[in-house]
């Protein structure tokens, strides 16, 4: 009965957490996602019952012990496999990334995305500047945390809660295991500021007169607020694109992830045979402490690229993969939330809230500094998009971007949506962002420091260049 109870807390976790968003007017205006509602909830619950099943039951009435004592019996059963549950479902997150995707030239993606990529490039990079650079001249001086806790804020903020819960065995490894905790902790701040922090630059944008086109919030639909779809407008979820007396379409599509995850792990094993071979010790810590899932990404851009080049029947749908990535990630942020250790927070609580506000301010100096002066056409639309994603989720970015545009009739949409496909596997999670912790671990923070500066100063050289031709261009 434990798997069942395991699962049915998890569900029941999810449909409270919808049912509260749909009902409750701050959490819709804050369009929090429900299952990092449902995570939040779970947390308290589950460090609620901990709380009082340590309280000395002689002071407690008769009644309440038996109850608190029942509860606290019962819950390993409900909870139980929760913790693990996150390592898992991250790799089936990052293999079904590139699966279904047209994957355009580079080229291409550079035409349309240059500019939003290397400003992109910048918030990302510049968030390990600030979070490392913060830990190597101040907090390291005041406390014995280990160099990883630099990474924290961009692994939660550009990750995150699937990188953040992803790299738990990363920090088992290093022997940090509060690092996932503060990573969790870091990304649903970043989810829930970014909200608000957006919407505040948002209403200054529009008084300055930076907003092409604001759609205010009381004008949109209330089924759209909370996240209801009207009947007469429910998009398909996927196509069936192999006929059921053979084999269930969502179930070929289940095993093609399953594929795809098998070519991460011959990867990742390659990886450790390479490293005995070489025989380099530091080179062998940091491919045993690199995870599967970005290995699971490239393991889905290998089976995609096979299907573009092999597969005439194109089997492979778009809106399935959606569906089984969602769905996976929805369960991952649930469990991974309420599996969070607050206790482990106890010793960096101070140096954390200090990196995550820096890391808050710097996501705003580039909205309000940088991307003016850096940035095409509509250029706020853009910049307040990649704020979005760069501290929450993709889905957090569009979310911004609707508000100020709100028919997707400047370029921002088509420029932020074309970037990611460069961005992501580098940044949102991927292979840097999975190879930085390792490097902290084996290093320290000065190495990984001068190689954030390094590639940041690149990415804004980068960006003056294309910001001369372009006004070059006008002025010719």
């Amino acid at each position: 009965m434990t798997i069942v109870t395991s699962f049915v807390g998890l569900c029941l976790l999810l449909f409270v957490g919808h049912f509260l968003r749909e009902h409750i007017r701050l959490l819709r205006k804050l369009y929090l996602p429900s299952c990092v509602i449902a995570g939040i909830l779970g947390l308290i619950i589950i460090q609620g019952i901990g709380y009082l099943g340590g309280l000395d039951e002689a002071a407690l009435p008769g009644w309440a012990s038996t109850g608190i004592s029942t509860v606290s019996g019962a819950l390993p059963g409900w909870t139980a496999g929760w913790s693990k549950l996150p390592g898992f479902l991250i790799n089936i997150v990052f293999a079904c990334l590139f699966l279904g995707v047209a994957i355009p030239k580079f080229r291409v993606v550079a035409k349309r995305a240059g500019p939003q990529l290397a400003y992109g490039q910048v918030v990302a990079w510049g968030q390990y500047v600030v979070g490392i650079g913060l830990f190597i001249f101040v907090i390291q001086r005041f406390t014995n945390l280990p160099a990883m806790f630099g990474a924290i804020m961009p692994v939660g903020f550009e990750g995150g809660h699937g990188t953040a819960a992803g790299m738990e065995s990363v920090f088992d490894k290093f022997d940090w295991s509060a690092g996932k905790d503060f990573a969790l902790v870091s990304a649903t701040a970043g989810i829930t500021s970014a909200i608000v922090v957006g919407m505040v630059l948002i209403n200054w944008a529009e008084r300055k007169g930076y907003v092409t086109k604001r759609a205010k919030i009381e004008d949109q639909l209330e089924d759209d607020t909370i996240a209801v779809i009207p009947v007469d407008r429910r998009p398909s979820a996927g196509k069936l694109t192999v006929s059921a007396d053979a084999i269930e379409s969502f179930t070929l599509h289940v095993a093609i992830v399953g594929l795809a995850i098998l070519i991460g792990y011959l990867l990742k094993q390659g990886l450790l045979v390479l490293a005995d071979a070489i025989g380099n010790e530091t080179f062998s810590e940091i491919a045993g402490g690199f995870p599967l899932f970005p290995l699971c990404m490239i393991g889905g851009l290998v089976v995609q690229l096979c299907e573009d080049h092999f597969d005439k029947h194109k089997v492979i749908d778009l809106g399935l993969m959606r569906r089984i990535q969602n769905t996976s990630l929805d369960f991952l942020v649930v469990a991974a939330i309420s599996s969070i250790n607050l206790y482990a927070l106890k010793e960096g609580l101070w140096p954390f809230l200090i990196i995550v506000a820096a890391g808050i301010i710097w996501n705003v100096l580039c909205v309000v500094l940088l991307a003016r002066h850096v940035l095409p056409d509509a250029w706020f639309e853009r910049s307040i998009a990649e704020m979005g994603q760069s501290m929450g989720i993709t889905a957090t970015g569009l979310l911004l971007l609707r508000v100020v545009d709100p028919d997707y009739e400047t370029p921002a949409a088509d420029a932020f949506a074309s970037k990611q496909l460069l961005h992501e596997p580098f940044m949102g999670g991927g292979l840097w962002t999975s190879a930085a912790v390792p490097l902290l671990a084996v290093h320290g923070g000065p190495l990984v420091f001068y190689i954030a500066c390094g590639a940041m100063s690149i990415w804004l050289v980068v960006l003056a260049i294309m910001r001369y031709y372009r006004i070059k261009a006008t002025t010719a």
